[in-house]
């Protein structure tokens, strides 16, 4: 169990404001912090990584004190089990993958190196330079250079948001199972409410530093929550009356479907609104994502 209770003054668009939280993480959870830029979801990572300092509270791992203000604990980054991926990846540019690997371990291990480079699918590439490789393969690179310090937690700052809609679902599956297979504890800062969907299997929104809601990904963020086996997350780019019926065009990733809206569903579905669309017993069912304040 991962114990977080921590406050710090912040200073963000609107001005000064505090961010103010506690709660805890499981062993072996995916938990999602989202909400809108500003907030303190990187200030929150930054924390826990030890780059940035709370003014209080406590950061314990397990038995582990990593952070106390009463107590005058604050363990460096370097004692702390974290693996962080940066929006911008953070590689060395002057380190080849297998060195930027190296660099992050402890103990330098060339098998556990060739290990996770197999794992992210760039063994070939162990003696490239990070600015020779494409986007996606730089994120696989800082992926499995977090791994090399065998984290407690493994924190992901917005990782994928710089790439395209193609390689980013692909690298979704490819995290999804990294943290299954690793089992591993992640936080992952996001603003793509698909990728929240796929990723996730808790979400805490954040408002002006606040926890305002903790749940599951459909608690949190659907304006009602409903069960059903098959669902999407897109954007309504179009609405038009067809005789007595209306017909939605939304967007998912590079395509286009269509989706017959119910009499129910006009007051609630504008166009540019982003929607979960799932069938049920054969029907689709339409549902309106709640929006960032």
């Amino acid at each position: 169990m991962i114990i977080i209770e921590v406050s710090k003054e912040l200073i963000g668009a609107g001005g000064k404001f505090k961010l103010e939280l506690s709660f805890s993480v499981r062993k072996g959870e995916f938990l999602c912090l989202f909400g809108q830029s500003g907030c303190g979801k990187t200030t929150l990572l930054r924390m826990l990584a030890g780059l940035e300092k709370p003014d209080a509270g406590l950061i314990k791992v397990g038995e582990k004190i990593w952070f106390d203000s009463q107590q005058k604990i604050n363990l460096p980054p370097q004692k702390r089990k974290i693996g962080f991926v940066f929006q911008n990846y953070s590689l060395f540019p002057n380190m080849t993958v297998a060195e930027n690997l190296a660099y992050a371990m402890d103990k330098k291990d060339k098998q556990t190196i060739t290990r996770l480079l197999e794992t992210v699918e760039l063994a070939e590439l162990a003696n490239r330079y990070p600015n020779t490789l494409s986007g996606g393969q730089q994120q696989r690179v800082a992926v499995a250079r977090a791994l090399a310090r065998d984290p407690d937690m493994l924190l992901l700052d917005e990782p994928l948001s710089a790439l395209d809609m193609h390689i980013r679902s692909k690298l979704q599956e490819e995290l999804k199972s990294i943290h299954e297979q690793f089992q591993l504890t992640t936080l992952l800062v996001s603003h793509d409410k698909q990728e929240v969907f796929k990723l996730a299997n808790r979400v805490i929104r954040l408002e002006n530093g606040k926890m305002i809601k903790s749940g599951s990904p459909k608690e949190v963020l659907l304006t009602k929550n409903i069960s059903a086996k098959y669902s999407f997350i897109g954007t309504v780019v179009e609405i038009v009356k067809i005789d007595l019926m209306y017909s939605a065009a939304i967007s998912i990733g590079s395509e286009i479907v269509q989706v017959v809206l119910t009499r129910h569903d006009i007051p609630d579905i504008q166009v540019g609104d982003e929607v979960l669309v799932a069938s049920k017993a054969f029907n689709p069912i339409i549902k309106k994502i709640q929006q960032l304040a």
